[in-house]
């Protein structure tokens, strides 16, 4: 494995400031209750989440139709008969959950060749749109700091465009620089699969991180202004994209390996990595992610669920059957707000509270942790963390100033290069 390299260390700090210092992640206690000082934090810098996949949900219930989707209302949204929840993402939940801007994924499944992904990535960025523009009182379509500012001061909710998966591109950085004009600020660079540019944390590795082209996607990236995207990726992917970045990178919905041994959390080392950097880890809700037990819970139903499916071959139904009474004998233990503030403590207390944020990954999981369950549970997180003794001015660093840190220095640094040539590669086809 390639290791982070320090060079242009110096630029990094000028750009995204220096790491809060301490063995703690709160400075003194703010005045008030919990209650109060998780009130005024999210007053004062509404959450601003790092991943919801509402586009997806669009795409997989209603082949990104739009007619007759209601947006303020989600919650009878479930169909069984067709194996969906309830949406976990409306405006009257992101109203109660003091969120103030939202980066929508525009997720694509992986499995897709590499045009199938291109187009299906250039309707989701359609339909971010189409949803803004049904509801222009609450929602405003942005692509930098600025108009996240003025969406939060007219009352909106500020609407950046994630892509999720370097598939997406297409192996072309010209598509890479046409998704940036339509207004992708951030791309993860891989999903659950590597690509053939950069190993993922769940494929078998293949590159030993990112090849020489996948650092030129980083480079190319922050020379557009787009923040570079590390949750899903490999440990050897995160230390090159490291070594490569000149500009603060995130991971828009990822947890803490110390406390969840799962391959898509982070280790300490890249988390001391990502300090360094100046970047922002946002915890996600996701309990396999969230709670060990959960993870280990999930290795037993694979288990089983291999076991079942050689017991019934040629009665698919039979095994379902077997499969469901396993879990409801065994429910999975998915764990609670505690937990979610567990991974934001631990990753604060090791690299600072300068660097960690929200990336709840609603509406592209089919269950949370307890008492996370949808976009209106957020204060209550807060809340969480100010029994802990997090200050509000900590807090407000969590809830939108860190991640609104990170862009504004890749937006700096940006401006810096604006005189270099975009970076070429030869088509493929």
């Amino acid at each position: 494995m390639r290791h982070f390299l320090a060079a242009g260390a110096s630029l990094l700090f000028l750009l995204a400031g220096p790491s809060a210092a301490g063995p703690t992640a709160a400075g003194p206690t703010s005045a008030g209750t919990p209650e109060q000082v998780a009130d005024a934090a999210l007053k004062s810098a509404p959450v601003w989440d790092g991943h919801n996949d509402v586009p997806e949900q669009l795409r997989d219930r209603r082949k990104n139709i739009l007619a007759g989707f209601d947006f303020n209302d989600t919650t009878g949204t479930a169909d069984t008969a067709k194996g969906f929840i309830a949406m976990q993402t409306d405006l009257s939940r992101i109203r109660k959950g003091k969120l103030g801007a939202q980066f929508w994924s525009v997720y694509v499944s992986a499995n897709l060749t590499d045009q199938q992904a291109v187009q299906a990535t250039l309707e989701q960025i359609d339909t971010v749109k189409r949803l803004v523009a049904m509801y222009p009182k609450d929602l405003q379509f942005c692509v930098d700091s600025t108009c996240v500012i003025a969406a939060q001061k007219a009352g909106r909710i500020a609407s950046l465009v994630g892509m999720e998966g370097g598939h997406s591109i297409g192996g072309s950085l010209a598509v890479l620089r046409q998704m940036h004009a339509l207004g992708a600020r951030y791309m993860t660079l891989t999903h659950f699969k590597n690509t053939a540019w950069a190993d993922a944390a769940t494929d078998d590795p293949k590159h030993d991180g990112l090849t020489p082209f996948g650092e030129d996607v980083v480079r190319e990236m922050q020379r557009l202004g787009m923040l570079v995207d590390l949750s899903h990726v490999s440990e050897a992917s995160m230390m090159d994209a490291y070594r490569v970045a000149k500009a603060p990178v995130i991971f828009s919905h990822s947890n803490a390996r110390a406390l969840n041994s799962h391959p898509r959390n982070v280790s300490d080392a890249a988390l001391q990595g990502l300090k360094a950097n100046g970047g922002v880890l946002m915890v996600n809700f996701y309990p396999a992610y969230v709670v060990g037990d959960t993870r280990a819970w999930s290795v037993r139903r694979a288990g089983e669920k291999a076991r079942i499916d050689a017991s019934h071959i040629g009665d698919s139904a039979g095994a379902k059957a077997e499969l469901a009474e396993w879990e409801k004998a065994n429910p999975s233990p998915n764990g609670g707000i505690t937990d979610v503030a567990n991974h934001i403590d631990y990753v604060a207390k090791l690299i600072g509270p300068d660097h960690v944020g929200l990336g709840g990954d609603l509406d592209g999981i089919d269950t949370t942790v307890k008492g996370m369950e949808d976009a209106s549970t957020y204060p209550a997180l807060f809340v969480e963390l100010a029994r802990r003794g997090w200050s509000q001015a900590d807090l407000e660093k969590l809830s939108s100033r860190n991640l609104m840190r990170v862009l504004k220095a890749a937006e700096a640094y940006a401006v810096s290069r604006r005189a270099d040539p975009p970076i070429e590669n030869p088509t493929t086809f």
